[in-house]
């Protein structure tokens, strides 16, 4: 402990990027506070990751047993399955519940102080926090930045929490409208169908791309469109972008041509449900008081280490971690980036292999991805001079897969052809989010699809589905 300072480290944001700094920094042996104005743990723990993933299993319940067919094929059957909304809600905040209270014991027990309040940058490691008492200052000789993010509302959309709203509200799950209109076909959006169509919800998706889940490897869209959406009862409205949505009874939804911004077609629903992704909280951190500027965007630039950029420089002592940096707005990327922040603070040199991180959709089936999409690998070949190809399995011929009667899915992995390496893996089917692991932790290693298809997998099991897509990759050199 440096006694010029109140703390060796404050971190202003305890969510799961904030939390995973401040554990790692007591493990190093500095002194701690973390601060935070609203709910200990975050977008995650809050308003995402956990209740959204509540709602999920809970649903995915309600599907599976009224799929009487499925069912029947395992000489099972089921009548009068019900549900009751409320309790679907309140499993969902009992388990955010139980995390927040988690969390927040952890940083106890740890000895990390837990100071209430907003806090923002006062000067060079300096941190003003106010609260209903009024504003104090306290000193560190570093300051991680982790304030989150919020979601994003385009313009010409009003919400009013109730018929017109985000993810932040959707998770409360305080009413079941009959007809919902979902704005985006990314994670959220895909996520909030599963729930909505299994609890007895139309939904229409709008998507202002020419394609729905732009951001997903083609192979796997086409899949997943094929499994999540054409089955159920979702309409999709592709390349029509939502230019106005009025909150009622009903909820007016203007589409419009995206490049004419010409309005084409009127929607009328219950309920609208705004999934067009998030921005960095990063408007009331007085970075001003460092001299250093966000982008257009709202986020903070760094560099590889982490640190604060100004003018392209680092900021001494200063640092911004998970959705604020907009480098992977992920919970566990965020989480990893606090770990390297502190590792940076302590004199080590450290950074993050983004490409080696997996996401995923826990929908029903489940989707998944770490690494480079084809399109995307087979661009960054042609810049640097090699081939890459592609390789699928599918769960069809999967034993655990057809003794679980889910034999929707496949895997695709995408690897250099001179020399192996996997460059990325996505898959779509039963626990895919678990399943990514493995590849993701291969990309990291950067191990060959050779090397890859000499690993035993235990049998029967789903990890077989990975384990047959590397023994069917060719390597040419």
């Amino acid at each position: 402990m440096d006694s010029a300072f109140d703390y060796d480290l404050v971190i202003i944001g305890a969510g799961v990027g904030g939390h995973g700094a401040a554990l790692h920094a007591v493990q190093r042996g500095l002194k701690t506070a973390i601060v935070e104005a609203g709910d200990m743990g975050g977008t995650c723990v809050n308003r995402g990751c956990i209740p959204s993933k509540a709602l999920l299993a809970a649903s995915g319940k309600v599907r599976e047993m009224r799929d009487e067919q499925h069912l029947k094929a395992m000489g099972i059957s089921l009548s009068g399955v019900g549900f009751d909304r409320e309790k679907i809600s309140n499993h969902a905040k009992n388990l955010v519940g139980k995390i927040q209270g988690d969390l927040t014991g952890s940083l106890t027990r740890l000895g990390v102080d837990i100071i209430r309040g907003w806090g923002k940058i006062a000067s060079t490691q300096k941190v003003s926090i106010e609260d209903e008492s009024g504003k104090r200052t306290i000193t560190a000789k570093d300051i991680i930045l982790s304030p989150g993010s919020v979601p994003f509302v385009p313009r010409g959309i009003e919400t009013d929490g109730k018929t017109v709203y985000t993810s932040d509200e959707a998770v409360r799950l305080d009413w079941l409208p009959d007809w919902v209109a979902i704005i985006g076909s990314g994670y959220i959006g895909l996520e909030f169908s599963d729930v909505y169509t299994a609890l007895g919800s139309e939904v229409t998706m709008i998507e202002a791309l020419d394609q729905l889940m732009p951001t997903f490897d083609p192979d796997i869209a086409k899949q997943a469109e094929r499994v999540l959406i054409k089955p159920r009862d979702i309409e999709t409205r592709v390349g029509l972008l939502a230019k106005k949505i009025t909150p009622g009874a009903p909820v007016v939804i203007e589409l419009a041509d995206p490049k004419t911004m010409e309005t084409v077609d009127t929607l009328e629903v219950d309920a609208c449900l705004v999934a067009t992704g998030r921005i960095p909280a990063t408007k009331n951190l007085d970075l001003n008081m460092v001299a250093v500027e966000t982008d257009r965007r709202g986020f903070i630039p760094v560099d590889d280490r982490l640190a604060v950029l100004r003018d392209g420089k680092p900021v001494p002592h200063l640092y911004a971690i998970g959705d604020a940096n907009g480098k992977m707005m992920l919970a566990h990327s965020a989480s990893a980036q606090g770990i390297v922040a502190v590792d940076n603070i302590c004199g080590e040199s450290r950074t993050v292999d983004y490409n080696a991180i997996p996401a995923a959709a826990f929908t029903h089936p489940e989707v998944s991805f770490v690494g480079l999409t084809e399109p995307a690998a087979k661009t960054k070949a042609k810049e640097e001079g090699y081939e890459v190809a592609s390789v699928r399995s599918y769960f069809k011929a999967n034993s655990k897969a057809l003794a679980e009667g889910e034999t929707e899915g496949l895997a695709k992995v995408i690897y250099r052809k001179d020399t192996g390496e996997v460059m990325g893996a996505h898959i779509i089917g039963l626990h895919a989010a678990d399943l990514i692991q493995e590849a993701a932790n291969a990309i990291a290693q950067k191990q060959s699809v050779t090397e890859l298809s000499k690993f035993v997998h235990t049998h029967p099991t789903l990890s077989e589905v990975l384990d047959e897509a590397y023994k069917r990759a060719k390597v040419t050199a």
